[in-house]
């Protein structure tokens, strides 16, 4: 059986490949680009710095800074308005994963109007929009080379997965030194967002020959040097590495599909604004032990992928050095639980039954090894609260 593998057509990986823009335009024959960002990227100067590598050429960019993290629908409609609103060719975003799904929503919008629900899966969406480059600044998503977007509606707190080859960036620009800045925490948060991406792409029901070559790299340079960037953000060699790995794990999981985790991540996010990454890391740990059973040999060559067992251990043996490192690892990146978090105890398990369902219908849960009942989900939300 065959497997369609699907990636942004152009990538340019490395030390300064942001500073390569120019050449990137005018491969792909545009000159009129609108910069998708946010107002931290414009503080840091990293907005000029795409504006003055364009002026070099004498191409100009206008900038609009105003997405949010976790991204809504109201926050992209501004963007869509001004996507509309001149005569550009292309997007550029750049940004972390909030930036770069805005644009993807705002690529397709500002070519055919409708509602993001309407694009929600699921729907594929093949339609092409604005061309759109993407610059990631955080070393996590991996979503410049994915086919994803996820879009909340705010009026019902449902983070909305959207998919399909329309949502592709045309161009990548994976520049490890704009993850230099970065803070420790989300450092952390996106750097287990990534190591999950790898592990789900992996022991996903969707996986093939592609996806497990990538997602097995990728774990190979994530988790070796996730502690290493969290307690020294200017190891530049860590840094390059899990750079390198999201991205990797992004193609991972773009073909292949996340699972569990991610179903059951994104209802947290929607109704109580924990960041991805975060709710991510809150609950592989515990994904992960519900999932073994089903998967047994595919998760010891995790373990032993990030480096935490040896080829001479038995299954079971590696998978329970997995899980002790998993929980490790939170441990030391000082991972909240959602209590430690700061959620409302009675408003979390009001919602249990709710966040089951939208995670059941995000389709996410259904790649996962063992497909979980909703009172199994539920189960989980339970275990993970941890006062």
């Amino acid at each position: 059986m065959s497997s369609q593998v699907i990636l942004p057509r152009i990538m340019q990986i490395g030390a300064g490949a942001s500073k390569d823009i120019v050449n990137v335009l005018n491969n792909l024959g545009v000159s009129k680009p609108l910069i998708i960002t946010d107002k931290m990227m414009v503080k840091l100067g990293y907005a000029a710095q795409i504006q003055n590598a364009l002026a070099l050429s004498n191409l100009a960019a206008e900038i609009f800074d105003d997405t949010v993290p976790e991204p809504t629908v109201a926050s992209i409609q501004n963007g869509i308005n001004k996507a509309k609103s001149g005569d550009f060719d292309c997007l550029i975003a750049l940004g972390g994963g909030s930036p770069i799904d805005s644009a993807k929503a705002i690529s397709v919008l500002s070519q055919f109007g409708g509602e993001m629900r309407d694009y929600k899966v699921p729907r594929v969406v093949s339609e092409q929009g604005l061309p759109l480059i993407a610059i990631p600044t955080t070393a996590g998503t991996g979503t410049e080379c994915t086919c994803f977007t996820i879009i909340t509606d705010e009026k019902n707190d449902e983070k909305m997965l959207c998919a399909g080859v329309g949502f592709m960036p045309v161009a990548a620009l994976v520049d490890f030194e704009l993850t230099l800045s970065l803070p420790a925490r989300i450092t952390a948060d996106t750097g287990i967002d990534a190591l999950t991406h790898a592990i789900e792409a992996y022991v996903s029901r969707k996986s093939n020959t592609f996806s497990d070559s990538q997602a097995i790299s990728a774990m190979k340079l994530i988790a070796p040097n996730l502690r290493k960037t969290y307690h020294d953000g200017n190891d530049k060699t860590a840094r390059e590495n899990i750079m390198l790995g999201s991205t990797l794990a992004g193609m991972a999981f773009s073909n292949a599909s996340v699972a569990l985790v991610h179903g059951m991540s994104r209802p947290i996010g929607a109704a109580f604004h924990v960041p991805h990454g975060l709710s991510n890391a809150m609950l592989l740990p515990a994904v992960t032990a519900f999932s073994i059973p089903a998967a047994p040999e595919r998760y010891a060559d995790c373990a032993k992928a990030i480096g935490i067992a040896n080829e001479s251990d038995s299954t079971d043996v590696a998978n329970g050095k997995l899980i002790v490192e998993l929980k490790a690892l939170n441990v030391e990146l000082n991972v909240p639980t959602p209590a430690e978090f700061g959620i409302e105890g009675a408003k979390y398990f009001d919602l249990l039954p709710t966040m089951a369902k939208q995670a059941l219908a995000s389709g996410s849960p259904n790649n996962n090894p063992r497909v979980p009942s909703i009172d199994e989900m539920i189960a989980i939300y339970k275990e993970i609260w941890v006062d």
